[in-house]
C-alpha cells in the first residue's frame, strides 16, 4: 500500500505544479513596512506603502494567530484611483469538514479499502501485476487460515468489472492504482493539498488585488499583537536642575526588517480585543422531517339541495369583514423600493468607483498624521524625528526624553516600610510637557550611582515622589497616645445614646546627623472617619496616606506632632443593662445633670429588682434541694415499708417537708409578682424619658 501512497503524491505533485507556476507568473509587488505605531497596550499597527503597475497583487505572510486581528483592522487605500477587489486568505474551516465536501472522501483516515469501498463505480487502472481496467464493483474482506500452525489472516478483494467480465484481485499483489477518471484524480489531489496545508499552522499567507492603470500608490495598514514598548529612565541629581533622560525599548517580532520605517510610541491603554473572524461559523437548524398521511378510502356521498341563501350571505358576510379576495398584488419594482428605501441594491461598476473615490477621501481624513510628538486624542505618542531601521527578531533601545526636569532631594519615612530610617528620595514634578509610563528609574547623584526606583504613570505637572536608598543619617523614633471622653449623652424612650470624642496624638521624634538641611516627608495613615487637627493640612493626601513636609536642620533633632480625632456614637437599651455598668457614667461630668438623675432612678430601680431576683433565685434553690430529698425519702419508705419505726420517722419528715414546699412556693410567687410589677414600672418610666 505504500507504493500506491506515493504514486498518489506523485499525482498530486504534477497536478499542483502547473498551478504554482500560473501563480508566480502573476505580476506582484513587495511593498515594505514604512510606518510603524507601537502602543504600549501591546499592539501595534503596521503600514507598507509603494508604487504599484497595472493590475497587480501584494501577498503578505501573517502568523496564524495574527489572521483575526487583521480581519478585523485591515485598512487599504489605492490613492491613484485603482480599485482594491479582494482579499484572500486560506481557509479556517474545520479539515474534517473541508475533506467531506470532496469527491473522495479522506477525512478520519481511511484505509485503502476503505478509500475504494467510497470509489465503487469509478473506473481504475490496476497492475496486479497485469494492467486491468474496469470499474469497481465492490470491495470484500475475506478471512482465510495459512500457516502451520494454523493462523487466521484477512484478505482484502477487489471486485472489477471489465471488458471481459468480472474479476476479483487481492490487494496483496497491488502494484499500482490509477483512476481514470481526471475530475475523480484531480478531487483527490485537492484534498491531500488541503491536509498538507493544514499542517503548516505557523504561516498564512494573505493576498491583496489591486486593479487600476498606470503607476499608482497603494497603502495597507492592519493592527496586530505586539510586545508591550517599555521605557527606563535616568535621573541625574549631580546638576543644578536634575536632568530626565528617558529610553524606549522596543522589539521587532516580526519576520520582515525594519528599513527606514517611521516609528511612533504611543501611551495610553485603548481598549483592543481579539475576536474569532478567521473560523468559519456554522448555524445548527433543526431537523424538520416530512409529515406522512396514510391514504384514505373514497367516500360516496349521496346527492342534497344545495343552501343558497345560505351561501350568498356567507359571501355577504366576507365582504362586510373587508376580505379583499382579488386584490392585485403590489408591482415588482415598488416592492423594491419599499426594501431598499427607493434605492439601487446593487451599484454599477461607475457608481461603485465613485463611492470609493468617496470613502478613500473620508477614510483619507480619518488617518491621522504622526508626523511630529503630541496628544493623539486621550493617547500621547512619542515619534522619533528620523525613520530607523532594525532587523527581525532584534531589539533596540531609543531616546524619547531627554532635558531637565525639576526635582527635589527629600527623605521620606513611612513607619510600615521602614521603623527607624527614612528613605532618600525626590519630589519629582513632571515639567517636561510629555507622558511619561511606569519603569524603573536609575539615580545618579554626584556623579556617581546612588539607587533605583520605580515610578508609575505621570502626567505632564503631576507629582510624585520616588526613594532609591535608606537614608542612614537620620533616625525617627515614633509614639502613640490616644484619650477617650465623652461629650454628650441623652435618654430617648429607654436608650441612651453618648457621643464620644476618641483623639489619636502620634509624635515623631526626628534625630539628623546630616550635615546639611533635610526636608523629611512623614507618610502619615489616612484613617477613614478621623478629622485632622493638627496640623491643620498635610502637604499632599493619597487615599491611603497623609504626606507632611518637615523641614530640619543639619545636626538638629526635632518632634513633629500629627494629632486627629474621631466622633464616636454609641447606644445603650437600659432595660436590659447591668446596673453596675450603668454606674460608670453617673461620675461623667460631662452628661448632663438630669441625664445622670434619670440614670440614677433608673439604676434603683433595677437594684431593686435585682435584690428580689436574688431572694427568689435563693427561696428557689432551697426548694430545688427539699424536693431532691423527698425523692430519696419515698425509695427509702418503699425500701423499709411505710408501717415500720423508720418508715413512720420517713412519712413525717416528708410531711414537714411538704408544708416548707408549700410556703416557699408562695413565698417565690410573691416574690415573681414584685419583680413582675417593678419591671412593667421601669419599662413605663425608661419609655417616657426624654431628656438631655
Amino acid at each position: 500500500m505504500s507504493s500506491i501512497t506515493q504514486r498518489l503524491i506523485c499525482v498530486l505533485a504534477v497536478v499542483c505544479l502547473p498551478l504554482i507556476a500560473g501563480a508566480q507568473d502573476k505580476p506582484q509587488a513587495d511593498l515594505p513596512v514604512t510606518r510603524a505605531v507601537l502602543f504600549s497596550s501591546g499592539v501595534g499597527y503596521f503600514e507598507h506603502t509603494g508604487a504599484v503597475t497595472g493590475n497587480t497583487s501584494m501577498p503578505l505572510n501573517f502568523k496564524a494567530d495574527q489572521i483575526n486581528d487583521v480581519l478585523k483592522s485591515m485598512v487599504l487605500m489605492d490613492t491613484g484611483g485603482g480599485n482594491v477587489t479582494s482579499v484572500s486568505y486560506p481557509s479556517q474551516e474545520p479539515v474534517e469538514r473541508a475533506l467531506r465536501s470532496f469527491g473522495v472522501d479522506i477525512s478520519g483516515d481511511p484505509s485503502l479499502p476503505e478509500l475504494l469501498d467510497q470509489l465503487r463505480g469509478a473506473k481504475v487502472v490496476v497492475q496486479a501485476p497485469d494492467n486491468i481496467a474496469g470499474s469497481i464493483l465492490s470491495v470484500e474482506t475475506r478471512t482465510k487460515i495459512v500457516g502451520d500452525p494454523p493462523t487466521k489472516i484477512e484478505e482484502h478483494l477487489l471486485t472489477l468489472v471489465t471488458d471481459r467480465g468480472i474479476r476479483t484481485v487481492g490487494l496483496d499483489s497491488v502494484q499500482s492504482l490509477t483512476l481514470a477518471d481526471p475530475k475523480l484524480q484531480q478531487e483527490l489531489n485537492q484534498a491531500l493539498s488541503l491536509l498538507v496545508q493544514s499542517r503548516d499552522k505557523d504561516r498564512k499567507p494573505v493576498n491583496i488585488k489591486f486593479e487600476g492603470e498606470g503607476k499608482r500608490n497603494v497603502r495597507i495598514g492592519y493592527l496586530v499583537e505586539t510586545p508591550v514598548w517599555k521605557t527606563s529612565y535616568r535621573l541625574d541629581l549631580s546638576q543644578e536642575k536634575p536632568l530626565m533622560q528617558g529610553w524606549a525599548i522596543v522589539e521587532n517580532t516580526s519576520d520582515s526588517d525594519w528599513e527606514d520605517v517611521s516609528l511612533s510610541l504611543v501611551s495610553g491603554r485603548p481598549i483592543s480585543f481579539v475576536m474569532d473572524l478567521y473560523t468559519p461559523m456554522f448555524v445548527p437548524r433543526p431537523e424538520v422531517k416530512p409529515e406522512l398521511y396514510a391514504s384514505l378510502q373514497p367516500r360516496r356521498y349521496e346527492g342534497g339541495i344545495e343552501a343558497e341563501e345560505k351561501i350568498a350571505e356567507l359571501r355577504q358576510s366576507n365582504r362586510r369583514k373587508g376580505v379583499a379576495m382579488d386584490k392585485p398584488a403590489a408591482p415588482r419594482a415598488a416592492m423594491a423600493d419599499a426594501i431598499t428605501g427607493g434605492g439601487a441594491l446593487f451599484a454599477g461598476r461607475g457608481m461603485a468607483k465613485q463611492q470609493a473615490e468617496a470613502q478613500d477621501l473620508a477614510l483619507d481624513r480619518g488617518v491621522q498624521s504622526v508626523a511630529s510628538a503630541g496628544d493623539l486624542g486621550e493617547l500621547f505618542e512619542y515619534t522619533l524625528q528620523h525613520p530607523i531601521s532594525l532587523a527581525r527578531r532584534r531589539s533596540a533601545m531609543l531616546p524619547i526624553i531627554n532635558q531637565p526636569i525639576d526635582a527635589e532631594k527629600v527623605s521620606i519615612y513611612n513607619q510600615s516600610v521602614l521603623d527607624k530610617h527614612p528613605l532618600n528620595g525626590v519630589w519629582l514634578t513632571n515639567d517636561t510637557g510629555l507622558k511619561m509610563l511606569s519603569g524603573p528609574v536609575t539615580v545618579f547623584d554626584g556623579g556617581a550611582y546612588a539607587g533605583d526606583a520605580q515610578i508609575g504613570h505621570l502626567a505632564p505637572n503631576d507629582k510624585r515622589l520616588l526613594s532609591y536608598a535608606v537614608d542612614l543619617a537620620v533616625t525617627v523614633d515614633p509614639s502613640v497616645r490616644s484619650n477617650d471622653e465623652i461629650t454628650a449623652a441623652k435618654i430617648v424612650r429607654g436608650v441612651l445614646h453618648i457621643s464620644r470624642r476618641h483623639t489619636y496624638e502620634q509624635t515623631y521624634t526626628i534625630a539628623s546627623k546630616a550635615p546639611v538641611k533635610r526636608t523629611i516627608i512623614i507618610e502619615h495613615p489616612f484613617v477613614n472617619g478621623r478629622k485632622l487637627l493638627e496640623p491643620d493640612k498635610a502637604a499632599e493626601k493619597t487615599p491611603q496616606l497623609y504626606r507632611f513636609r518637615v523641614p530640619l536642620e543639619a545636626n538638629q533633632t526635632g518632634k513633629f506632632t500629627v494629632k486627629e480625632e474621631q466622633p464616636i456614637s454609641q447606644t445603650i437599651a437600659l432595660l436590659s443593662y447591668n446596673a453596675n455598668a450603668l454606674g460608670v457614667y453617673l461620675n461623667q461630668k460631662q452628661i448632663d445633670a438630669e441625664v445622670r438623675n434619670a440614670l440614677a432612678k433608673a439604676i434603683q430601680m433595677k437594684q431593686q429588682i435585682n435584690a428580689l431576683e436574688s431572694k427568689r433565685n435563693d427561696l428557689q434553690r432551697q426548694l430545688n434541694n427539699i424536693q431532691n430529698g423527698q425523692d430519696r425519702l419515698r425509695k427509702n419508705i418503699q425500701t423499709v415499708g411505710a408501717g415500720s419505726t423508720l418508715g413512720q420517722r420517713y412519712l413525717a419528715k416528708l410531711s414537714a417537708e411538704e408544708d416548707q414546699i408549700e410556703s416557699l412556693d408562695k413565698q417565690i410567687k410573691s416574690l415573681s409578682d414584685q419583680i413582675e410589677k417593678l419591671n412593667n414600672e421601669l419599662a413605663d418610666y425608661l419609655n417616657k424619658l426624654n431628656v438631655g
